[in-house]
């Protein structure tokens, strides 16, 4: 294995001196970003979903803004809007917050299914369109979004529609008890992720995205990824199985997840390790009662066997 970039293993770390004990998941999150997706964040408040989005955005130095979405949350007040100049005598756009490298979706599912929508456009094309003018995002552009369950007062489910546009979704959990001791007794968070200084930049983060990109995966890896895919459509255990782009992502996610790892390849060791991610939000169980998701999506990976 090659040794990983001296500035991403430091982003990584830095991370993990703030989120204790969920190095899993901030690699994760990582993979997901150095991929070119968007990430979800799924959870209960108060585990830490806000804070992994800030010491993201802190540490990699990008421009980082926050929605919080509630009910009546409007599509202008996520995008921005048009208003009229009475000087010029024309209408002026002004942006709204979704003009950031990287934006923080708090609470998605409170927003009403029009708000969650004004983000569909900038997520798959990287550009809003307001009264018929399109205005191009910041390169790069990322969305991490965090979502209470859907079972907690005043929430409305994404569709799945919006929910293909993330790359990965995760659940942070909560920490064991050596972590959570070290977060009682160490300082508060949201004075370490105010100290935090950038590590890397804009332009580390496109470098790495184009080293992703090289990370190479043979054929019989590729077969291992569509034997995946297909077993997901004929086991008949979930509505519908991956689509192409869900296949697509699955590989690109085990490609950022064998770059973090220092891997020049990928193995169907780093596709199993970010199936669950990258499935869980595209693979809904036919019997959503009675079936586990996450032991569906085990038994899945391992009815298929190595090619």
């Amino acid at each position: 294995m090659a040794p990983l970039d001296s500035p991403l293993r430091r982003v990584i770390e830095a991370v993990n001196r703030v989120l204790l004990g969920k190095d899993r998941q901030v690699r994760l999150a990582l993979s997901c970003l150095l991929a070119g997706g968007h990430l979800l964040i799924e959870d209960i408040p108060g585990v830490g979903k806000t804070t992994l989005a800030q010491v993201l955005a802190r540490t990699l130095g990008l421009e980082y803004r926050r929605i919080q979405f509630t009910s009546d949350l409007l599509p202008a007040d996520v995008v921005g809007i048009s208003v009229f100049d009475r000087e010029a005598a024309t209408f002026r756009f002004h942006p709204g917050p979704v003009f950031s490298q990287v934006l923080l979706a708090d609470e998605i599912n409170r927003g009403t299914p029009r708000t969650q929508g004004a983000l569909l456009e900038a997520m798959e094309e990287g550009q809003v369109t307001v009264d018929g003018h399109s205005h191009p995002l910041p390169d790069p552009f990322l969305v991490i979004a965090t979502q209470n369950p859907i079972h907690q007062i005043g929430t409305f489910p994404l569709p799945e529609s919006q929910l293909d546009r993330f790359l990965i979704r995760l659940t942070l959990g909560y920490p064991d008890a050596a972590a959570e001791r070290a977060l009682l007794a160490g300082e508060d968070r949201r004075h370490l992720v105010a100290a935090i200084e950038p590590i890397a930049s804009g332009k580390h983060l496109m470098g790495w995205r184009k080293a992703v990109r090289m990370v190479h995966a043979a054929p019989a890896l590729i077969d291992y990824v569509q034997a995946l895919a297909e077993e997901s459509r004929r086991c008949g255990v979930f509505e519908a199985g991956l689509s192409p782009r869900g296949t697509l992502a699955l590989l690109n996610a085990a490609r950022s997840w064998a770059f973090l790892h220092g891997s020049h390849k990928v193995t169907p060791e780093h596709v199993q390790a970010v199936f669950a991610g990258v499935a869980g939000h595209r693979l809904r169980p036919r019997n959503t009662l009675a079936d586990d998701p996450a032991l569906l999506l085990a038994r899945l990976v391992a009815s298929v066997p190595l090619l």
